[in-house]
């Protein structure tokens, strides 16, 4: 065992205990830092959402005129049979009054305690289910899926979830719910609330997985963002022994509905601004 002398040891010890406490402090201000990094993402998101991050145009298209033409779209749908027509089905609106209203069938409520907060100027409200198609996965048995590459991606959960990417470890020959290109996939059960697009198209779905389908002509991207901003809530609505969520607890969320304009302009911009602070997140590791 080396031995130095005293004054040696006491140099030695105080270059070790100065650098054990910059590292310290070093690591304290990484944390702060990478916790004011997530509250800016929240924070940017929530701007977005209420159309406060990027600037409203007057001359877009008001919301209401594209849910008109969405719901003639649908009308024509099912006088082809193409769709069934929904029984409640829901329409929010806007009363004189200031108060928000939800007409289903010829009954029609007050929805006040149910709005997250108050739209700009040629938005709307509307339920998820008016817009959008959920598809609800179902487990296969061991004997039905294989890791060979075999038939068609099989997605069992959130750990098929990696960096906002699916990843694909299981394939089957007998696919029964399938995900399309272009779904936004969401875990529904243990692991609640991870999200990806599916962006390599078929595959089979297992009963951990929500997929949803955007059925009109409406920003997919957007439609995630509103998901983000909706994700605690999704997180706080789990029920059961394994956390889980019901078809209901998503089908009956409450969207603002921008201008098509808009939708686009704010996906390019959340892009460009989570760039940034993913950039930075990776600085810190």
């Amino acid at each position: 065992m080396p031995v130095p002398p005293c004054a040696e040891q006491n140099r030695i010890i105080k270059v070790i205990f100065d650098a054990t406490y910059l590292l310290a402090k070093t690591v304290a201000h990484s944390e702060e830092l990478a916790v004011c990094v997530a509250k800016a993402k929240a924070k940017i998101l929530d701007l977005a959402i209420r159309g406060q991050l990027v600037p409203q145009d007057p001359n877009d298209e008001p919301a209401s005129v594209l849910l008109e033409r969405i719901r003639a779209e649908k009308e024509k749908l099912i006088k082809q049979g193409k769709i069934k027509r929904d029984k409640k089905e829901s329409v929010i609106f806007k009363g004189e009054d200031n108060s928000y209203y939800e007409k289903i069938g010829d009954k029609i409520e007050n929805i006040d305690d149910e709005i997250p907060f108050e739209l700009p100027d040629g938005w709307s409200f509307i339920r998820l289910k008016e817009l959008w198609e959920l598809i609800s996965g179902r487990d296969l048995s061991p004997s039905e899926y294989n890791a060979d590459g075999v038939g068609v991606p099989y997605i069992t959960g959130a750990s098929n979830f990696v960096g906002g990417k699916v990843e694909l470890v299981r394939w089957t020959t007998s696919p029964q719910v399938i995900t399309e290109i272009g779904d936004l996939l969401l875990t529904c059960k243990g692991t609640i609330g991870e999200m990806a697009f599916n962006d390599f198209g078929r595959a089979h779905i297992a009963r951990q997985i929500m997929a949803i389908r955007n059925k009109f002509t409406l920003n997919s991207e957007y439609l995630a963002l509103c998901m983000g901003f909706y994700i605690n809530a999704i997180k706080n609505a789990a029920k059961g022994l394994i956390p889980g969520i019901s078809r209901e607890d998503i089908l009956n969320l409450i969207l603002p509905v921008p201008a098509l304009n808009y939708q686009e302009k704010v996906v390019e911009r959340m892009v460009e601004v989570t760039n940034i602070l993913s950039s930075l997140e990776k600085s810190l590791s």
